[in-house]
Parts: structure tokens; C-alpha cells; sequence
């Protein structure tokens, strides 16, 4: 059985029981939590374990030797009930789990201008993207829960990745969308079977409209920061990062930032290592956001927030009101890091680039690769350097069409004749 867990308030620092937390559906800090419209959330719960009795359970040997890619590896890291004995939930261990595991060698390695780079490549994931690790421990909470219906906004990936591991788990979902949604990323979602709603709106009015219909219907809210488990599954690429790397993690890491969820849970991840004893420092985690929906860069730099609407190829990083603002400059600042910003057209060169390395990415992998090629000539040559590819190209071809022209139509005898 996995250790005892309870949540903590990250700005009041209030603690919470598991069973409080869990049994009365609280999401925010019920002493100073707000989720208000255009806005960072306030009160977001933190996942806090029994790190001095993990250290007398799991070992540096011991973890580096799990697989990577599968929650069981880690699963006394998570806030889920685990013993192989309980039949009630033998099958989502020992079927369903099987189909959701990540790709268990997802740390690519590659030189480029003689530096070697490494490249977490999330493209191969059961639904294609980063998402994924958020999505499968809240369904599979949920399902332990007794619950059916799960709800979530999103730009797109966080969507068709609830719809898809819901399907595989024979739940039901409900997503909230931004009408300027992919259209490869909509038909993921409908083809899942999820109910869709298209929100004439931006993210962030889905956000907030996911936010008041959940609560309305009693539904199971997934939206990212709010349900406090989808920091912790998003930690789990640190777990796997270490795993892979047998424990010689890198020293810096560019990581595309929207809502803040996945800078923050990485930290929370390198974090829970460092508590264990297993690593000596942390990396230092570099921020990139694009120019059109920058909030976080700006807060980082100023202490202030202001909304403004995101406008950005890279959709998946588009936030006016990142969720996570707070958690996300905090892992920024706790790690020594940094955050840039990149033009949308810096992003659609670095997403050819990436292209022409073997990874089809979709923008917002791409901007954190823009990032990287901002800073590398602050970087030691020497340093260990590792990038996040958070989405498939394959969720968004309308930005590789941006830089892909369309081929002209010849003639056998034509084809014949310009390769003679």
C-alpha cells in the first residue's frame, strides 16, 4: 500500500487530510482557495507525502532499476490506493494500466552543433502528448472513487487526453473547448466518444465555464492546478527522466509553459528526488512561453499580474491567466532558473528544425527548442541540456502547413524526366 499523503495549501500553507480532500470533492484551499474568472488560482493544494519513511521503503538502486513510463513504478508517489491483493481494482492494475503505460525510452539523445542534447519525446504517448500523465492518474482516482463523469477545459491536449484514457477505462467525459481549437485535436476528442462543448470564447472562458457547469452537474473536475492530482502526475516525467538516465539528470531543462502545470510538476518531481536523497541538486528549469501569451515571463520579471488575451501558433501554451502562475514562478526561482519568450515565427523555424531531427512536434514543443537556441550561447558546452516535446505534430496540421507548400502534381513522363 502506498504511504499516507495529505494535501497542503501552497499559499496559506493550511494541511488537509486525504480523506477531507478526497471523500468532500475539494479541489482549492477551502481556507483562502479562489478561482476567479481571468485569473490565477489561488489556493492551489500541494500533495504532500512521508518522504523520511519512502527513504526507509524505496532506494536510488532500487528505483533506477523500475520501468519507466509506468505509474506502478512510482505509485508510492502518487495519491492512489495500490495493493496487487484487491481484486476491486485487480483490473486497472493489471489490464487497463498495461495499455496506458508511456514509452519506456522517451530520452532521446542527439548532437547539434556539437553539443549533445537530450529530448524527452512525449509524441509516442497513448494519446500523443504530455497530457497524458495528468489524464491517467485522475481517471484512474476517479474510477478507484466510484466516479463516472470527468470533466476538463482545454486548448486541446488535455482534452483528447481525458477523452481517450476515459474511453480505455470505459468512463465518461465531458470537455470544454476554445473555438479556435486544431481541428485534428477536435476530432481526437469526438472520436472517444467525449460529449465536446466548443466555447465561443478563448481557453480561458472554456477554463472558467468548465469551472461552473462541473460544479452545477457534480461532475469530476480534471482542469489543470485546480484538481491537485494533475501536478502530481505531470512530476512523473522527472521519475522518468531519472530512471532513464540512471539517475545523471540534466543540468538545465526547457520547458514550454501555458498554465504553468508542467514547470511546476517537473519541479515538484526533481523535488520529491531530492527529499529521497537521490539526487544532489536540482536542474535548473528554463521557462519559455510565446510572445503572444507571456504572462508567466512577465510576472517572473515584474511581480505583476495583468490579464491580456493569448494569441500564439503554439496553442497549447496559449493562457492570458495561467492557472499556475504562482507554483510555475516558483519553480523558476527555487531551481535558479530563467523564462524567455519566443515570436511565433521563431517557433515555426524551430518546429522545422525539430522536423528535420525526426521529431514531429506541434508548436509548443517547438517554442521550447526556440528557447534552448536563445540561450545556448550561455551554455556550457559541457552542460547537460534536456528539452521537452510535449505534442505531436500529427494534433495540428495547420502549422505545418505554414512551412510545408503544397507539391505540384506531374506527369509520369514529367517525374521521369526532371530525375533523368
Amino acid at each position: 500500500m502506498n504511504t499516507e499523503y495529505i494535501y497542503k495549501c501552497s499559499n496559506c500553507g493550511k494541511e488537509y487530510s486525504s480523506d477531507k480532500v478526497e471523500n468532500e470533492l475539494i479541489y482549492l484551499c477551502p481556507n483562502c482557495g479562489e478561482a476567479k474568472r481571468n485569473t490565477p488560482l489561488k489556493g492551489v493544494l500541494e500533495i504532500v507525502y512521508d518522504y523520511e519513511s519512502l527513504r526507509k521503503r524505496i532506494s536510488f538502486n532500487d528505483l533506477i532499476k523500475r520501468d519507466s513510463g509506468d505509474i506502478r513504478s512510482y505509485i508510492e508517489l502518487l495519491p492512489i490506493k495500490y495493493d496487487s491483493n484487491d481484486r476491486s481494482i485487480e483490473s486497472v492494475y493489471n489490464n487497463d494500466l498495461n495499455r496506458l503505460r508511456l514509452p519506456q525510452n522517451s530520452v532521446v539523445k542527439k548532437k547539434i552543433d556539437e553539443q549533445d542534447l537530450l529530448f524527452l519525446d512525449e509524441t509516442r504517448n497513448p494519446t500523443y502528448s504530455y497530457k497524458d500523465r495528468a489524464s491517467i492518474p485522475v481517471v484512474v482516482k476517479a474510477r478507484q472513487m466510484g466516479i463516472e463523469i470527468i470533466s476538463t477545459a482545454s486548448t486541446g491536449n488535455a482534452g483528447s487526453s481525458l477523452a481517450g484514457v476515459c474511453a480505455m477505462l470505459g468512463m465518461k467525459s465531458k470537455i470544454f473547448v476554445p473555438k479556435n481549437i486544431p481541428e485534428a485535436k477536435r476530432i481526437q476528442i469526438q472520436s472517444f466518444g467525449s460529449e465536446l462543448f466548443v466555447v465561443d470564447g478563448d481557453y480561458d472562458e472554456a477554463f472558467d465555464l468548465c469551472l461552473e457547469i462541473s460544479q452545477l452537474k457534480n461532475w469530476y473536475n480534471r482542469n489543470t492546478a485546480y484538481n491537485p492530482i494533475t501536478i502530481d502526475g505531470k512530476k512523473t516525467s522527472a521519475f522518468d527522466i531519472f530512471i532513464q538516465t540512471k539517475g545523471d539528470i540534466p543540468d538545465l531543462i526547457f520547458v514550454p509553459v501555458g498554465d504553468g502545470v508542467i514547470l511546476s510538476g517537473i519541479y515538484k518531481g526533481f523535488l520529491e528526488l531530492f527529499k529521497l536523497r537521490f539526487i544532489e541538486y536540482l536542474p535548473k528549469l528554463i521557462a519559455v512561453q510565446a510572445e503572444g501569451s507571456s504572462a508567466v515571463f512577465k510576472y517572473y520579471k515584474t511581480n505583476e499580474f495583468a490579464y491580456n488575451p493569448a494569441k500564439s501558433v503554439a496553442d497549447s501554451i496559449s493562457a492570458g491567466a495561467p492557472r499556475n502562475l504562482f507554483l510555475a514562478v516558483q519553480a523558476i526561482r527555487d531551481t535558479y532558473g530563467e523564462a524567455t519568450k519566443v515570436s511565433d515565427d521563431e517557433i515555426l523555424l524551430a518546429q522545422n528544425e525539430l522536423a528535420r531531427l525526426g521529431f514531429l512536434v506541434e508548436p509548443s514543443c517547438a517554442a521550447a527548442f526556440a528557447g534552448y537556441k536563445n540561450f545556448r550561447k550561455n551554455i556550457s558546452s559541457n552542460a547537460k541540456v534536456l528539452i521537452l516535446l510535449t505534442g505531436s505534430g500529427m494534433k495540428d496540421f495547420d502549422s505545418l502547413k505554414m512551412w510545408n507548400s503544397k507539391p505540384n502534381v506531374q506527369s509520369i513522363e514529367e517525374i521521369k524526366k526532371a530525375l533523368k
